[in-house]
């Protein structure tokens, strides 16, 4: 595994500086069209998901019918794994869970995240730099770099079909260039017979929708000082949590293609220093003024740190 991302690596690598790059506009518009196109269009994607825990094969079906999105994502290898969408609701089914169903846009575990940004939001703190064309799956593809311009978060690089816009192979990276996760198509097909194939599920019988309890929304007496441009509060809550004593009060953010929450509790024997960076997840903990912040996202540890650093109490914790 680890001769792989070697390899992806310099392949990244070498992609960076062997072409002239150039920020570009109709790169923005580009990647706006594959937003539109993976939830307008009725196609199947068969492909691999690689991250440093290993590689899945996985196939994934979308289809319109009569305005309504259908989709399928399926677990190719291992034990049967499904995920189904019909309209705004996601069904799960896993060995050894029983289904159920939450109300979503689209299957999170399957496209990468970036496929359904909309750019035009991320127009002012990210570039979109072409980078030429090569070919994914026998395809002739436009590749594009996503850089946010503060340089505090991760980037991409997306391969994407000429012709129908599809996403062919996306690709993760940390701030040193090197690859965290890889999507790569290596099969794909775009029609009818696709739409033919997606007709039951229309009419199959899906588990009842989960009830996702609400967190209490309140007023803190903490905020961040700093985060990374174009990021805003989108929720808050305070939850008490069953491993920890006290109650935990929660900020999350985004900037429409990245995520993180700034979680603060009251500080106890136990609370300590803590940094652990799994791929793109990042968890850093810090303890001050009798309280234990920990950042949670797709950050660099680097940017974590410096959120949690700005933190202000405006009373006793």
């Amino acid at each position: 595994m680890k001769q792989l991302w070697c390899a992806m690596s310099l392949v990244a690598g070498s992609l960076f500086f062997s072409v002239n790059a150039s920020a570009d506009a109709s790169s923005g518009a580009l990647l706006q069209e594959m937003n539109l196109a993976s939830q307008s269009l009725n196609y199947e994607l068969s492909f691999v998901s690689i991250n440093k825990q290993g590689v899945e094969s996985l196939r994934y079906r979308h289809v319109r019918l009569k305005s309504q999105a259908l989709a399928q994502l399926l677990q190719l290898d291992g034990p049967r794994r499904e995920v189904v969408q019909r309209g705004n609701e996601i069904s799960y089914f896993e060995p050894g869970l029983d289904p159920f169903t939450l109300n979503g846009d689209y299957i999170v575990d399957s496209l990468p995240s970036l496929v359904y940004t909309d750019f035009k939001r991320l127009a002012p703190y990210y570039d979109f730099i072409s980078v030429g064309r090569t070919r994914i799956a026998d395809r002739l593809c436009e590749v594009i770099r996503v850089v946010a311009r503060d340089g505090t978060r991760f980037s991409y690089i997306v391969w994407m079909d000429t012709e129908t816009k599809l996403p062919m192979r996306v690709d993760l990276l940390d701030r040193d260039g090197e690859t965290l996760e890889q999507f790569r198509v290596i099969a794909f097909s775009v029609g009818d017979e696709v739409s033919s194939s997606m007709e039951s599920l229309s009419k199959a019988s899906l588990p009842p929708l989960l009830s996702v309890p609400a967190g209490d929304n309140i007023k803190f007496n903490w905020s961040p000082e700093w985060v990374p441009q174009g990021f805003v509060e989108v929720a808050g809550s305070r939850r008490t949590l069953p491993t920890i004593e006290t109650p935990v009060e929660s900020r999350l953010y985004s900037d429409g293609l990245f995520s993180f929450s700034v979680n603060v509790n009251r500080a106890n024997a136990n609370s300590g220093e803590q940094l652990i960076r799994t791929g793109r997840r990042t968890v850093s903990t810090t303890v001050r003024d009798n309280a234990e912040i920990t950042i949670v996202g797709e950050l660099p540890p680097q940017t974590a740190k410096r959120i949690a650093d700005s933190i202000q109490f405006r009373g006793a914790q």
